[in-house]
């Protein structure tokens, strides 16, 4: 294992020609000639010393420990997360309440205004640009991609192979184009020509702020800080972000990967005029990375720990927030189950009840109060 995740490191930080980047705008300052920055800082990789380093301290320390316990699992209520988009459209009947069904890591199915929307849908066994080697699931999907319901919408928050994921993008492609339909894919700026490449056409390449309105929801992509790389040479030469959704029973935010900045005090800012107290209030529900964090001097600018994702929930002002992001890949130094162990602690320190930021099962589906009617 330690061998993977050594490759695939060496891999990302392989050094390449600049390219030109054909979506440059001097007047954005997150743009750059050769590709895209973060806001807050510049840039958040480390030098290969520096991996080198921390891989040589993994193997002299033996990390990470093993999990005391494996992650929580249940089976998928298969027939609810199937009934939701046909019950939400049935005429003179009561709209279900939106749902959400963790995946595993940052792959959640939001079922919300509607719309069967999947957040950085990853199902296959490993997160690698190659399926021999690299980190291994550590349980299957809490969905199977092929017990999905029709996905209408998937956002992508950024080109990692534990975020995007080939096979999973054309799957999901290919069971909407078999039903008649197509799903929507909407992508940061950059890699529409990725999909294009594998015959996936209907997406929407999204910069920072930019706004995509899809069958009466919303979805605004966000400013996060992370970097970007798919293989040698194309390091941040696309770009990162979360998504700010908007449907009417329930406003959402997802954060991709992180690490901490003053990205979401000005997300908060930017929708705070839609979201006063008379109108129902901030986010009912943030999905917020709390996993891959170890060791802080390596992933601290760019993985928030869970001290970090708790202050991102009281900074976006949501109402109760779930961790994702953890307990399903072996990235990083702590053990697959200490996220929430210290997400409880921060919880704690910072005086919040246990559903302010809670964590899921995989497969679990956890019905949402509708977001109420200004």
């Amino acid at each position: 294992m330690r061998a993977c995740i050594l490759f695939i490191s060496l891999f990302f930080l392989a050094g390449g020609c600049a390219a030109v980047n054909p979506y440059y705008d001097p007047a954005k300052p997150h743009h750059t000639r050769e590709g895209f920055q973060n806001n807050y800082s510049a840039s958040v990789t480390r030098s290969l010393g520096d991996l080198l380093r921390w891989q040589w301290d993994k193997r002299r320390q033996n990390l990470p420990a093993p999990p005391a316990a494996p992650t929580p699992a249940q089976a998928p209520d298969l027939a609810a997360i199937r009934a939701y988009a046909p019950a939400f459209a049935a005429p003179g009947t009561a709209s279900p309440p939106p749902a959400i069904t963790w995946v595993g890591h940052a792959s959640m199915l939001v079922q919300a205004g509607g719309l069967n929307v999947l957040t950085d849908p990853v199902f296959s066994r490993r997160a690698s640009p190659v399926q021999f080697m690299g980190p291994s699931r550590a349980q299957p999907p809490g969905i199977a991609l092929a017990d999905l319901p029709p996905i209408d919408v998937v956002v992508l928050s950024h080109n990692h192979y534990d975020h995007l994921d080939a096979d999973s993008v054309q799957g999901i492609a290919a069971r909407s184009a078999a039903a008649g339909s197509a799903t929507l894919f909407l992508v940061p700026l950059g890699l529409k020509s990725w999909f294009a490449s594998r015959g996936i056409t209907h997406v929407v390449e999204m910069d920072w702020w930019d706004h995509h309105v899809y069958r009466g929801v919303e979805f605004n992509f966000t400013p996060v800080q992370h970097w970007s790389a798919r293989g040698p040479g194309d390091r941040s030469q696309t770009l990162w972000g979360g998504y700010a959704v908007f449907a009417s029973d329930l406003h959402w935010y997802f954060s991709g990967d992180t690490g901490y900045s003053k990205d979401f005090l000005d997300t908060r800012a930017r929708f705070a005029n839609r979201q006063t107290a008379a109108q129902g209030g901030g986010f009912d529900l943030a999905l917020i990375a709390v996993g891959a964090y170890e060791p802080r001097w390596f992933m601290s600018g760019q993985h928030v720990n869970p001290a970090e994702a708790v202050q991102i929930h009281q900074d976006l002002g949501a109402k109760r927030s779930v961790g994702v992001h953890w307990g399903t890949f072996e990235l990083t130094d702590e053990p697959l189950d200490q996220p929430p162990k210290d997400l409880a602690a921060a919880r704690a320190a910072k005086g919040l009840k246990d559903e302010d930021f809670s964590v899921m099962a995989v497969g679990e589906t956890r019905i949402l109060p509708p977001r109420a009617a200004p």
